[in-house]
């Protein structure tokens, strides 16, 4: 199955950062799994106990999938500006997420209500931006932020914007997400 391939690569990619090696072999795995192939856009979550350890990803497919689920395990993993680079300690308590992004699309909204309305909770991702400032929430952040108002106040806040970001009538865009997780290696 192809979902556990990716979790698979992604551990690799971070497994070779922490080794200094470089075990992927991209065109073998092309061959086998031409599906990894097709451009995508993707996030690698890292959590250890539930609690967030890093998240990297793209909003819109510019690289393949191997190469982008390679390049986001490894920015998650060391490249997360909110956390010191991922220990090989932590690696192995580490649960590992792959979400699979479709393209996002403009939520043309008239009011805070009107995009209430238009919003479903759980199942949309959704960046926002405003002048130069941009944020994004994968759908699984409503799970912590399971309110409207909740959810839009952190966007706000993470794009810089303020928790009163709708005030400002930023503009929306809606993506959805497949996504898979593994286990840790060690258990606790």
């Amino acid at each position: 199955m192809l979902h556990e391939q990716l979790l698979t690569l992604a551990r690799k990619s971070i497994e070779d950062q922490l080794e200094h090696q470089k075990t992927i072999e991209s065109i073998e795995l092309l061959k086998q799994y031409p599906a990894l192939g097709k451009k995508m856009a993707t996030f690698v979550t890292l959590t250890i106990n539930g609690d967030l350890r890093g998240c990297i990803g793209s909003i819109v497919p510019h690289q393949s999938l191997l190469d982008d689920v390679i390049h986001n395990a490894a920015s998650a993993a060391f490249k997360d500006p909110r956390f010191f680079p991922l220990t090989k300690e932590e690696y192995l308590r580490s649960t590992i997420e792959v979400s699979l992004l479709t393209p996002p699309e403009e939520l043309v909204y008239v009011d805070t209500l009107d995009l209430k309305s238009k919003i479903h909770p759980g199942v949309d991702g959704v960046i926002i931006k405003k002048g130069g400032y941009s944020a994004t929430f994968l759908p699984q952040v409503w799970e912590q932020l399971p309110t409207f108002e909740l959810f839009f106040a952190h966007l706000g806040q993470k794009a810089g914007l303020g928790s009163n970001v709708l005030e400002l009538h930023p503009q929306v865009q809606t993506y959805q997400v497949e996504n898979f997780k593994d286990a840790p290696l060690i258990k606790e």
